[in-house]
């Protein structure tokens, strides 16, 4: 069983920055690849970013390739997502999770879900 605890969103505006954090429980952190997901209002939840078990492999949605950039450290069981260059259209309630297949966009390959982080950008 893994926990999974998402914090750092928040009100920004327009070409602002956010770090997000997850946060797991459980000495198993480092097994398991992590992703994170996003759902606007209206709209499904969608795929942000993955990173496998030791970091070699990532990926992320077109819309935000050079703009987000995951990261993890095992050894304090965190997975970050750093967002620049934010836009309206990145507001979201971000959520963290785990897949103990590999990083991808597949949504129902993830274990563990985070209960989210709203991050709003202001105009």
């Amino acid at each position: 069983q893994v926990q999974l605890v998402e914090s750092g969103g928040g009100l920004v505006q327009a070409g602002g920055s956010l770090r997000l954090s997850c946060a797991a429980s459980g000495r198993t952190f480092s097994t398991y690849a992590m992703g994170w997901f996003r759902q606007a209002p209206g709209k499904e939840r969608e795929f942000v970013a993955a990173i496998s078990q030791g970091s070699g492999r990532i990926y992320y949605t077109d819309s935000v390739k050079g703009r987000f950039t995951i990261s993890r450290d095992n050894a304090k069981n965190t997975v970050y997502l750093r967002m620049s260059s934010l836009n309206s259209e990145d507001t979201a309630v971000y959520y963290c999770a785990a897949s103990s297949i590999g990083p991808n966009i597949i949504e129902y390959t993830y274990d563990y879900w985070g209960q989210g982080t709203q991050v709003t950008v202001s105009s």
